[in-house]
């Protein structure tokens, strides 16, 4: 007998737009550290992540009336433009009441073109849901955005696979996916799907999703077939609890007795205690001293897996996997069940500030209730001005309170302090320690940026692990509309690089153009929109361009070492300074420590070190220009900053093609400033030691950006897609039968190969019997082909429209990016002659 579950209104309704909204606002951020989960979801473009926060919000009384990604309705796709094309532009924050936690949920975007998004998401939260399609298992952005979890070294993670009610949709191959693209090696399954309560539909394979199987708490869920694909009424939502014993479960009246899944649930039962029994040495002993029975692993408490679940999942040693279907509100329940039980808290995350530029010491938050915030996110809005996200690592922010900005040494103060649910702000009086927040009033402030409490003497020496953005492949041209136009555009410009520092704006002197970066071309589409339409301003961009860069030319593992004397007359007086440096090509090993990489991301792929002393060691230093560098203990008078602005200069155009350069390792041993000589002496000095070494070495290979692609494509057009891709440049990396699944393709994961599936529970093909019927139906052939490539991002900028006519619009692609490679020399000649330098 199925017991009704049903859910009772916690505040009247209103009306926003078409949404029905039932408010469920905190007064205040006061939910005790140990309660809060701030977390993100995270997953490849359309795997469900804003309809999977829709069900969230419905299903957590926030919403009446979930919205929907088609129909353009949903709380966090708020923006025009991400309403108009269907995507995910900007990440979101809400926080959720749910039971006894509150969730700090972030909603980010998929598409490789917003990964700065992502990355400032990733750098303060304390666990994330990733989604799986069901269909594709691991897909190009999926590993992506894992990279940037390990990247910011997120402690917690969970996967939810979606879409399980679609055709060809897979736990087994999904599992197996995780497995082969190395995502994790001991993925652990905790609910299985029921895609029908009738056991002929297995027979038929038709495609469906009725019930989960809670298999730690050893209970099912079942959604009755009837119900609405759209909207999801708790009174349908029915659960029960499952026998403890295999004859009881036999003969139970939930299941019919032939129906498939019975058995297997006793499989996955063991399966589950199994692997966790092997990590857990308290489980182990618990089991053990358990009283003889015929089910020994049915009569396991719930309250003893979720203490053996709970540190596994904070150790990394186990991936908890959740089924469902977000769309259908199937699963949604029982996954936040699990984030709230599995995933950290505030409180599990230990708190260490990033090592102080200049010392090797790692030193961490003196006083636990000094205030000590990040700044994540930075936004603009018409009515309330600069809006600051943050995250509160210690203490308790105060609205009205005076604050000091270590990174930048700059005084700020918080007019207002705001809990944001999406583009709903709602204002609150304190933000907790562990808790996630929007500051007005903030004028210098940016993305990266810590922030202490000035009055009680927020101290400067230490500051949080700062936020990089990633290296720009792709510029346009700014064009204002009239000379009236200029100056306004410049202004939007600048403010629209605080909100996105992804977004890059340079000025090329050659040309006299203004020239803005971006990750795509995509991204540079949405901020030419948003000038437009946030700002105003009357622009248009110009072609868009790649950004191609030039490495170090000289091979040798020595380098080459120059030394600058820099003199010259000022005001009747000899000034000078003395820079000595060796430079060489960068190379992995010197990559090894995460300062390095913080490092090198900030100085678009270089690495640059200063020893201060003569007897100091060399010592990883991030761009002056980055939000990493301390502007605290570094001010723009200290001659570092000048030999770094230095090297900077001489870095952005090489003497032999113009092109910034890339991928080089400078060590700056030395460097000397003459008594009473100003500090840009030693900016001269260290771009004059630099281009010295540049004149030395040669010139170096040209580099330009590549991506790679994935073209899901008919047999029948396979030949034509390959062929177009060779033609323009790209490599055929493999030629997979339909989904992916289960398949790797080429770099890291070919080279080391899978993880083992060895002692890991894989649910049969069969429990999702609409995959396995296609298989048998097709003779475990498919009709489609999955073409994986990597091609240079320049000629793959009009691919949209070139795909359509080669395949006849039957085709669909997907986009990442690769990296940057060194080219031919019939490419560089074919590039140097674009940029007219050759």
């Amino acid at each position: 007998m199925f017991l009704r579950s049903t859910r009772i209104p916690k505040a009247p309704t209103l009306w926003r737009g078409l949404l029905i909204v039932r408010r469920g606002y905190a007064s205040s951020s006061g939910t005790h550290a140990d309660n809060i989960r701030n977390i993100a979801l995270m997953a490849h473009i359309d795997s469900g992540k804003t309809t999977l926060t829709e069900s969230i919000l419905h299903t957590s009384s926030y919403l009446v009336a979930p919205g929907s990604v088609d129909t353009g309705s949903t709380t966090t796709d708020f923006l025009p433009a991400e309403r108009e094309r269907g995507i995910t532009i900007q990440s979101a924050s809400i926080p959720v009441k749910w039971k006894d936690w509150t969730f700090n949920l972030i909603d980010t975007p998929g598409h490789v073109d917003f990964g700065m998004e992502v990355e400032s998401a990733s750098r303060v939260v304390d666990g994330a849901v990733v989604l799986l399609d069901a269909v594709e298992g691991v897909e190009g952005q999926t590993k992506g955005v894992w990279r940037q979890l390990d990247r910011h070294s997120v402690p917690t993670r969970m996967i939810f696979l979606n879409k399980l009610d679609r055709p060809g949709a897979s736990v087994h191959n999904s599992i197996s996916s995780i497995l082969n693209h190395r995502l994790h090696p001991n993925p652990l399954v905790l609910t299985l799907p029921i895609a029908s309560f009738d056991p002929s539909r297995y027979k038929t394979g038709e495609p469906g999703l009725e019930g989960i199987v809670d298999l730690v708490n050893w209970e099912v869920w079942r959604w009755h077939a009837s119900r609405d694909s759209t909207h999801a009424p708790a009174e349908k939502v029915e659960r029960v609890r499952l026998p403890r014993t295999e004859e009881e479960l036999k003969a139970s009246q939930i299941f019919s007795a032939d129906h498939p899944i019975v058995p297997e649930l006793l499989a996955a039962r063991q399966g589950l205690i199994d692997n966790l029994s092997i990590l857990s040495p308290e489980l182990m002993d618990a089991f053990v001293e358990l009283p003889e029975t015929p089910s020994p692993y049915l009569t396991l408490s719930t309250q003893t897996l979720i203490s053996s679940l709970r540190p596994l999942t904070l150790d990394r040693a186990i991936l908890p996997i959740v089924c469902g279907a977000a769309l259908k509100h199937v699963g949604t329940d029982i996954l936040m069940d699990f984030v709230g039980e599995l995933l950290a808290s505030p409180v599990d995350v230990a708190n260490t500030s990033s090592t102080a530029i200049g010392s090797k010491k790692k030193t961490a938050i003196k006083k636990p209730d000094q205030l000590q915030m990040l700044a994540w996110k930075v936004t603009w809005d018409k009515r309330k001005g600069w809006m600051t996200f943050v995250r509160v690592y210690s203490g308790t922010l105060q609205g009205q309170s005076g604050l000091l900005n270590t990174t930048s040494n700059q005084r700020e103060r918080a007019s207002k302090v705001l809990l944001l649910y999406a583009s709903q702000p709602e204002e609150v009086q304190t933000l907790s320690f562990g808790s996630v927040g929007v500051v007005l009033g903030l004028k210098h402030t940016r993305t990266g940026d810590t922030l202490t409490s000035f009055n009680t003497g927020g101290s400067s020496d230490a500051t949080l692990r700062s936020i990089v953005p990633p290296p720009a492949v792709i510029s346009a041209s700014v064009i204002p509309h009239s000379q009236a136009d200029v100056q306004p555009v410049q202004e939007a410009l600048a403010a629209l690089s605080r909100t996105d520092p992804s977004v890059r704006v340079t000025e090329d002197a050659e040309e006299g153009q203004t020239l803005v970066h971006g990750l795509g071309a995509l991204h540079l589409e949405i901020v030419e929109g948003r000038l437009k339409d946030e700002w105003g301003v009357k622009v248009q961009f110009g072609k868009r361009r790649v950004s191609y860069r030039e490495n170090f030319g000289y091979e040798g593992e020595e380098g080459v070492e120059t030394r600058s004397r820099w003199e010259k007359d000022l005001g009747g007086k000899r000034v000078g300074a003395t820079v000595e440096m060796k430079v060489s090509g960068l190379v992995g090993d010197a990559l090894k420590e995460d300062s390095s990489k913080q490092a090198v991301d900030s100085w678009g792929g270089n690495l640059v070190s200063i020893a201060e002393k003569p007897d100091d060691e060399l010592e990883p230093f991030p761009s002056p220009e980055s939000t990493s560098f301390n502007h605290t203990l570094y001010p723009l008078t200290s001659p570092v900053i000048a030999v770094l602005q230095g090297v900077l200069s001489a870095l952005s155009s090489s003497p032999h093609t113009t092109l910034p350069l890339s991928h080089l390792n400078i060590s700056i041993t030395s460097f000397n400033l003459d008594q009473g000589s100003p500090p840009s002496t030693l900016t001269a000095a260290a771009s004059d030691a630099l281009r010295q070494a540049l004149f030395k070495a040669g010139p170096g290979q040209v580099m330009e950006p590549y991506i790679n692609v994935k073209i899901d494509v008919g047999e029948e057009g396979v030949g034509k897609v390959v062929r177009d891709l060779t033609e323009n440049g790209g490599e055929i990396l493999d030629l997979a039968e339909g989904s992916s699944t289960g398949a790797t393709t080429g770099g890291e994961e070919e080279e080391v190969g899978p993880y083992s599936s060895e002692g890991i529970y894989l649910p049969p093909k069969w429990v999702t019997p609409a995959s396995a019927s296609l298989e048998a139906k097709s003779g475990g052939a498919s009709f489609k082909r999955s073409v994986r490539a990597v091609a240079p991002l320049a000629k793959m900028l009009d691919y949209s429209s070139r795909l359509r006519a080669v395949s006849g619009g039957q085709a669909t692609f997907e986009m990442s990016v690769e990296g940057f490679k060194p080219v031919g020399d019939a490419r560089r000649l074919e590039i140097l002659q674009e940029m007219g330098r050759a």
